[in-house]
């Protein structure tokens, strides 16, 4: 068995891994990172399975990446370029469609063809959002407190945190604990009386949660989406030009440029332990010895396989095992030989660049859960698409296409027969129902991959297929993820550390908690 000495090896080439590496490198420190598959980026990453055809096969927009990731690691350095997605085209079942974009004028007139008391409404409610993503926002760069501690440092950290809530005033105080706690379409509901336009703007509440838009608690994940920042625009969407790999590939660059070693098909089978202490890991019967190991994988791989249970106690076992985890969507990515036609507006044109969403009423993605609620995928599912190569030709051959279609519902547990027998069946699905709003779609066909919930666990290492390595619900964010008494990036092993999306700040091509799982780690070291 070969034996290597680093001072911190990684387990995982996702985006938040490569992160924690590109800080730890960049501090001096000795690092190794393996990576399972043979590309890295976990979930953000480009892979051409069709020849001349790029697809983003998981993750597909970038909104949350945190500015002060991209200005500590000087990823513009390694060629980042990310083309702004401004606008949202609904088409709607009866002909007609809503579309929003970066033109506020072109928005609001669009709004008011469907009803003028919402596009006044429209702008109050963009305020407000834009308000409260500046109010948690400095939550999201903060390492949770932890309240029932008595720890100085935390009883410092949670008055830090009542101050800048207190700072707010009365008003946006109470429609934030208003957010925290009610439904994404009850919110809304207080707000417009457009249908399409709320389960719209409802659908970015739901994404990667196994609940839907009338579920309490989806509001919150509203608020999420509406932090990403793009050059310091609120709810900003953008695409990276190569693809979602292109983040992971600057970002590995980043950590390469400071001496960081990284590896491809390298699985990590277990976390070696002695006396308490991580102090290497197994990988191809292999043993690499460091004096940190830091887990980019989720809680449930991380504690359940690769760690010996009798390290860890009853307690600890018994919350990862109830850590909610559930899948709930899948990835249709398509090969075109032309572009799609909507009948509702037909031909090529701005609605084209953006993002598509198939999101006609509350009505329709609340059954669309219904479905999946009893272990069904949704008959008609909910869909948010773009294609890629119309703002990035590289992505696919002259006047071909590629598109990128995020479907929800994919419940991971299906009430009957397996994904693998039912992975074509869903992509029918997807197809058909799509093909509703472009009827041209079945012909342009060229070629087509379906990503199940079980194909992101077998594939990309996603316990049951959860994007976000966990639910982004109220009971498993800020102190509370991914477990109580453990949302610091530590475990209860010493010198085993998290840096995955089941840590704060949560899912999201964002590098927040592979940044700060970095930082403490980096403060251990000093003291």
């Amino acid at each position: 068995m070969a034996m290597s000495n680093y001072d911190a090896i990684i387990i995982g080439g996702g985006h938040n891994g490569l992160t924690t590496a590109a800080y730890l490198a960049s501090a001096g420190k000795k690092v190794l990172v393996l990576e399972r598959r043979h590309v890295l980026g976990g979930a953000a990453v480009t892979e051409e399975i069709y020849p001349g055809f790029k697809f983003s096969v998981c993750s597909y927009v970038v909104s949350l990446l945190r500015p002060e990731v991209i200005r500590e690691l000087e990823l513009p350095n390694y060629d980042l370029e990310i083309i702004p997605l401004d606008s949202t085209f609904t088409p709607m079942p009866n002909g007609d469609y809503l579309f929003r974009c970066g033109d506020h004028a072109r928005t609001r007139r669009e709004i008011a063809r469907h009803s003028p008391t919402d596009a006044e409404a429209y702008e109050e409610y963009g305020k407000l959002m834009v308000q409260m993503a500046m109010a948690v926002k400095p939550m999201l760069g903060l390492i949770p407190p932890d309240p029932s501690s008595w720890n100085p440092r935390e009883l410092l950290g949670l008055a830090d945190v009542g101050k800048h809530f207190r700072g707010l005033e009365e008003k946006l105080l109470y429609d934030l604990a208003k957010l925290m706690t009610m439904s994404s379409a009850d919110f809304l509901d207080e707000w417009f009386e457009t249908d399409v336009l709320k389960a719209t703007m409802s659908a970015s509440g739901i994404i990667g949660t196994f609940m839907g838009p009338r579920s309490p608690g989806t509001a919150y994940v509203l608020l999420h989406h509406y932090v990403g920042e793009l050059d310091g625009a609120f709810r900003s969407w953008g695409f990276a030009r190569g693809g979602m790999g292109a983040i992971s590939r600057v970002i590995a660059d980043a950590a390469r440029h400071h001496g960081a070693e990284i590896r491809t098909e390298a699985a990590v089978d277990q976390v070696l332990i002695k006396n308490g202490r991580a102090c290497g890991v197994v990988s191809g019967g292999e043993e690499y010895h460091a004096g940190v190991i830091v887990s980019g994988v989720d809680p449930k791989r991380t504690f359940l396989k690769m760690v010996d249970s009798q390290h860890l106690d009853a307690e600890f076992l018994r919350q990862v095992n109830n850590f909610k985890i559930r899948g709930s969507s899948a990835k249709v990515n398509l090969a075109l030989d032309a572009l799609p036609n909507f009948t509702s507006w037909p031909g090529e044109g701005p609605h084209l660049a953006g993002a598509i969403s198939i999101s006609p009423s509350l009505d329709y993605i609340e059954q669309a859960y219904d479905d999946a609620k009893y272990g069904d995928f949704s008959r008609r599912p909910y869909m948010d698409i773009i294609l890629p190569s119309m703002l990035d030709p590289g992505m696919a051959p002259p006047g071909k296409h590629v598109m990128s279609i995020f479907v929800q519902y994919a419940p991971y547990h299906l009430r009957e027969g397996t994904w693998p027998e039912k992975r074509e069946a869903f992509g029918d699905t997807v197809i058909h129902t799509l093909s509703e709003y472009a009827p041209n779609l079945k012909d342009i066909i060229l070629y087509r991959q379906v990503v199940t919930p079980w194909d992101l666990e077998q594939e990309f290492g996603l316990t049951e297929g959860n994007i976000f390595q966990g639910e982004l619900t109220l009971d498993q964010l800020f102190f509370l993820r991914p477990i109580a008494g453990w949302a610091k990036y530590r475990t209860p092993i010493k010198n085993l550390y998290m840096c995955g999306s089941c840590t704060h700040p949560g899912g999201g091509v964002m590098a927040a908690s592979g940044r700060l799982a970095a930082l403490e780690i980096l403060k251990d070291w000093r003291t």
